[in-house]
């Protein structure tokens, strides 16, 4: 593979998303998973890219804690995420109800919104860390009542930031333009997750 993950560190996902574990794989590297258990509720920034960094930097350190010393000579990387959609200034989280992730998807229709995805790599020999954010705009065309409600009906858009599952074979076809990465969209954009992992890894 083309970028196997290198011997001379190991690598934790931080995240119990399947989206973001396949993203990882696809990258090429070996990991194992942690999912940290924090209220994300209690974490409140004005700014969504303020938000979606602090709920990563949150959930790295509730990771670290449950962690034991590391008595291996190679480093141990710990990746963190967070992404929330940015609807017409309104940051969305998850649906807290089905009605609620209705209107989220009607809202998109024939309208545009964007996802602020954020990364943080940890060291945790060092404790040095480092993050970013990535925002990607998308348009659709119409989504129609039927679509919206087999979405519904299936469950999965129940469990993401705004709804919003762009990658979804109903959705897909609704989808006029990206601006920006899907990876980005899923939860994890790789260009700044390599970037970040290099940069680290740099410090170690």
């Amino acid at each position: 593979m083309e970028s196997e993950s290198p011997p001379h560190f190991k690598l934790i996902l931080g995240s119990s998303s399947t989206a973001r574990r396949s993203i990882l794989t696809d990258m090429g590297y070996q990991f194992t998973l942690m999912s940290a258990d924090i209220d994300e509720k209690s974490i409140r920034k004005e700014k969504p890219e303020e938000l979606v960094l602090a709920l990563a930097e949150a959930k790295a350190e509730a990771i670290m804690q449950r962690i034991p010393e590391d008595v291996e000579d190679k480093p141990t990387l710990l990746v963190t995420c967070d992404q929330v959609v940015v609807y017409e200034d309104a940051v969305r989280e998850k649906p807290s109800s089905v009605e609620e992730a209705r209107e989220y998807i009607r809202g998109y229709s024939k309208g545009h919104t964007a996802t602020v995805s954020s990364v943080v790599v940890t060291n945790l020999k060092t404790g040095f860390k480092k993050g970013g954010v990535d925002r990607v705009e998308i348009y659709f065309n119409e989504i129609s009542e039927e679509i919206i409600e087999k979405l519904i009906e299936e469950g999965m858009v129940l469990k993401v930031a705004g709804a919003l599952l762009i990658e979804h074979p109903l959705i897909l076809p609704c989808v006029k333009e990206v601006v920006g990465t899907t990876d980005s969209v899923m939860g994890l954009p790789k260009e700044l997750t390599e970037k970040l992992l290099k940069e680290v890894l740099a410090t170690t």
